[in-house]
């Protein structure tokens, strides 16, 4: 699940995410979608950012009721960090040191909900070793005209088929792609 700018930016040249259009309805779906998920797992980067945030979001009286239900959601839910620097992490979190085929596919067959993959560094990494079910892209109206590429250049071509798009009233547009059933090629 990402959210990109429809010229294919993650965020800004500084790292910004200002333009990330996330009204309530938005927040609402994401709280919907995630609260469902077995697990989160992200790089460092992402996971700091996260948890310099969430766990007192719902502390602040000006948070909106979807901000509050995410600060809970976020906190509870078990997550997995991949980072070689980071020493511990809190709020839930496990520290794994690399991303080990073996170890994510243990993973993803556990009972309990999908696992929801955040940064596009671990994402790169985890579409290099054909971990990735599912890609979610939250398009949203803006240009940005720089900043990082959600998809790195690749020698990698992934068929994909298109399960889903909605569009929210901000027109924010999710596409939900899957990767095929294996069984539909033999058809």
């Amino acid at each position: 699940m990402m959210s990109v700018s429809v010229d294919g930016f993650f965020e800004g040249p500084d790292r910004e995410l200002d333009w990330h259009l996330v009204d309530d309805e938005l927040h609402s779906h994401f709280n919907e979608q995630l609260s469902a998920m077995g697990a989160f797992l992200s790089g460092r980067v992402t996971y700091e950012l996260m948890a310099g945030f969430w766990p007192t979001a719902d502390q602040d009286p000006a948070s909106t009721g979807p901000f509050v239900e995410f600060a809970r959601i976020w906190r509870d839910m078990p997550k997995v960090v991949y980072s070689r620097t980071l020493e511990r992490a809190d709020w839930n979190a496990t520290v794994v040191r690399d991303v080990v085929v073996e170890e994510v596919r243990e993973l993803k067959a556990q009972p309990g909900g999908d696992l929801v993959l955040g940064g596009a560094d671990l994402a790169a990494t985890f579409m290099r070793h054909d971990l990735i079910d599912e890609y979610r892209l939250y398009v949203h109206p803006v240009v940005i005209g720089q900043g990082r590429p959600l998809f790195r250049p690749s020698d990698l071509t992934i068929g994909l088929r298109l399960a889903e798009t909605r569009t929210f009233g901000n027109g924010v547009v999710l596409l939900r792609y899957q990767r095929p059933d294996p069984s539909d090629a033999a058809a």
